[in-house]
């Protein structure tokens, strides 16, 4: 029996149509059709079974990865992408009619907390999100809860561990700086090596009671195992380059728009020296939208204007982010870019492919090669007048807002609530 699922929507998307040749193929895309060539021979032995298990037909494919930006089907067989063509036959046990929508990769959300909340999960899952990494919830002491909630996310998960050893807490992580014990940290890894996936430092002033050994010591336990680092910035007690110095090629600065003081940006709206310098060496630059400090208007905008894009959007979010007006969910902090600055295709691929490649973790995510796991968000683009909202209240109005529609996991479509 065959299910047609309808995704008809009335909105005009502008979207600009980008092709190019493939060329020949490299290492991950000959597995990836080995893959799929592997699962076609196993359904060729029941002839009468369909073709694929679910096809996405006629939504307009944006994939960074593959360079294609045009209507597509997208087919899938045995949890895997099986094909990425146009009028692909409806030859399927389900058909998701994605006329009108977008259709990207699954969403890569590279700090979250949600693994704080049993409920995380199952709450970004909805907003297309198949990727995440929590940012550093817990320290040594709690860790274990927050990787058992990783453990069991249907999507794939891993975590952070934060230096300081209580955790995120009210009055400061490491503002006793007997918090930040990097024996605890240590420990806490070696127990759960195949789920703790780097160490996170938040350095804000009043979080961090040293910001410059602080760092240091995450830096040390994060080289024990060769694991990157993440730093919270944004308001720091120690000028931004001197921690910047710090940063090895791998690792992550987070909350690239926070305000001054030690901002990315200076009063001219010149990227710093350092920052740039960072770059040029591998260090990644996150969004992290956030609820509170992280993100506003103003510095925004200077950052963008110089030219200086972030590497990965992710949301900052947790299982009650849709009560912050801020973020919502992965969507709509996509569609800040969208309307202030960036193309949709500049924005999927800092959700998709650029979030691929901080994490080892999402190596084969974040594209529609053949052969991928079958990871897909159908997102609708709605034309009219959206209010958009920074970490500080201030309301600006745009255009265009992204909303979840369909989440494909694994190959199978997700249920909606």
């Amino acid at each position: 029996m065959r299910v047609r699922v309808s995704l008809e929507g009335t909105h005009n998307m502008k979207i600009r149509t980008y092709s190019g040749s493939l060329g020949m193929m490299n290492r991950r895309q000959f597995v990836y059709a080995v893959a799929a060539g592997a699962g076609a021979l196993g359904r060729a032995a029941n002839v009468s079974a369909a073709t694929y298990d679910l096809i996405v037909k006629g939504g307009h494919v944006i994939d960074p990865s593959l360079r294609v930006n045009a209507v597509r089907d997208v087919a899938i067989a045995g949890g895997h992408i099986a094909a990425v063509e146009t009028n692909i036959a409806d030859d399927a046990a389900e058909v998701i009619d994605a006329a009108g929508k977008v259709v990207i990769p699954g969403l890569l959300d590279v700090h979250t907390h949600y693994a704080r909340d049993s409920e995380g999960p199952s709450v970004c899952l909805a907003d297309g999100v198949t990727g995440w990494i929590d940012a550093g919830s817990e320290g040594a002491d709690q860790i274990d809860e927050t990787v058992a909630i990783a453990r069991s996310a249907p999507q794939a998960a891993r975590v952070l561990i934060n230096i300081g050893r209580a955790g995120i807490l009210p009055d400061g992580d490491t503002m006793d700086l007997g918090l930040a014990n990097v024996d605890a940290a240590k420990a806490a890894i070696a127990r759960n090596r195949d789920f703790i996936v780097g160490v996170k430092a938040r350095l804000t002033r009043g979080v961090a009671v040293d910001d410059f050994e602080i760092l240091r010591r995450a830096q040390e336990v994060a080289s024990t195992f060769n694991l990157p680092v993440m730093i919270h910035m944004g308001q720091t007690a120690s000028p931004l380059p001197r921690l910047l110095d710090q940063l090895k090629r791998g690792d992550i600065v987070t909350h690239m728009f926070a305000p001054p003081p030690n901002s990315i940006v200076d009063d001219d709206g010149h990227i710093l020296p350092a920052v740039l310098a960072a770059r040029r060496r591998g260090v990644w630059f996150d969004v992290a939208n956030g609820r509170t400090g992280h993100l506003r208007w103003d510095t925004f905008d200077r950052v963008l204007q110089a030219g200086f894009w972030p590497d990965t959007i992710s949301t900052d979010g947790s299982a009650t982010s849709r009560s912050a007006e801020s973020v919502i969910d992965f969507p709509n902090v996509m569609s800040k870019f969208l309307n202030f600055g960036m193309t949709l295709e500049q924005v999927v691929a800092r959700v998709t492919v650029n979030a691929s490649r901080v994490f080892p973790l999402f190596h084969d995510r974040g594209t529609l090669n053949v052969g991928a796991p079958a990871d897909i968000a159908v997102l609708e683009l709605r034309e009219g007048t959206f209010e958009f909202i920074d970490n500080y209240g201030n309301a600006r109005t745009g255009r265009q807002r992204l909303f979840p529609s369909e989440t494909v996991l694994d190959g199978k479509r997700v249920p909606r609530g």
